[in-house]
C-alpha cells in the first residue's frame, strides 16, 4: 500500500467511526469541489492530521497529495450519502471485506447492456486527459470501492504526462480486460 493510500485510508476510517459516520463532515465534503472550498475546511483536522509534513502545501496551494486525498475523500463521501453499511474496503483486504479499485467496479457496470455505450463514452473522455482536474470532475459524475487506491492514482498521475498514461493504462487494463474476463466465465458457466 503507498504511503497516499495508507493515508486515506486512515482519514476515511476516521470519518466512519466504526459505523457512527461524521455525517456532517461528509456532507460538507460532498458540497465542496476542492480543497479550497470553505465546506471542505471541516475535513482539514483529520486530513491534515493524517498527511506526513512534506505532504502539505507552504504557500496555500493545495499539494498533488493533499489534492488526490482529498478528492478521494470526496467520492466516499458522495458513495456512502445514504448507505448504512460501509462502502469503502480495500483492495489488500481479505477475500471477504476485500474492495474492487473503481475501474474494475466500472467494469462490472460495463456488463449491463443497458449501460455499456454511455460508460464507454466516459471512461474514453477520463482515459484521453491528463489533467488531474478533469479525472476528478469526470470521476465526479459517475460494491465496495477501494478509494484509498484511486487517491494514489490521482496523486501519481500529477508527476508528467507519462506518469498519467501509465496510470491511464492501469485503468483501461482494469475496465477493458475485467469485462473481456468475467464475459468469458459467464459463457463457461452456461
Amino acid at each position: 500500500m503507498g504511503k497516499i493510500e495508507k493515508v486515506t485510508d486512515r482519514v476515511i476510517r476516521s470519518l466512519w467511526r466504526d459505523g457512527k459516520p461524521d455525517k456532517a463532515v461528509l456532507s460538507n465534503v460532498r458540497g465542496a469541489a476542492t480543497l479550497l472550498s470553505r465546506q471542505a475546511q471541516s475535513v482539514w483536522p483529520v486530513m491534515m492530521a493524517n498527511l506526513d509534513e512534506k505532504m502539505l502545501s507552504r504557500d496555500g496551494r493545495p499539494t498533488y497529495a493533499e489534492t488526490a486525498v482529498y478528492a478521494a475523500i470526496r467520492f466516499y463521501a458522495i458513495h456512502q450519502q445514504g448507505q448504512t453499511q460501509f462502502v469503502y474496503s480495500s483492495v489488500h483486504g481479505d477475500d471477504e471485506n476485500k474492495g474492487v479499485s473503481l475501474f474494475k467496479a466500472l467494469a462490472q457496470l460495463r456488463n449491463q447492456p443497458d449501460r455499456q455505450e454511455a460508460l464507454d463514452r466516459r471512461v474514453k473522455a477520463l482515459l484521453a486527459t491528463s489533467n488531474v482536474a478533469s479525472m476528478i470532475q469526470s470521476l465526479s459524475h459517475s460494491i465496495k470501492i477501494d478509494y484509498a487506491l484511486l487517491a494514489q492514482d490521482l496523486y501519481d498521475a500529477q508527476f508528467g504526462v507519462d506518469v498519467a498514461n501509465q496510470v491511464h493504462l492501469r485503468w483501461g487494463q482494469q475496465y477493458y480486460w475485467s469485462t473481456k474476463n468475467q464475459k468469458t466465465t459467464e459463457g463457461e458457466k452456461n
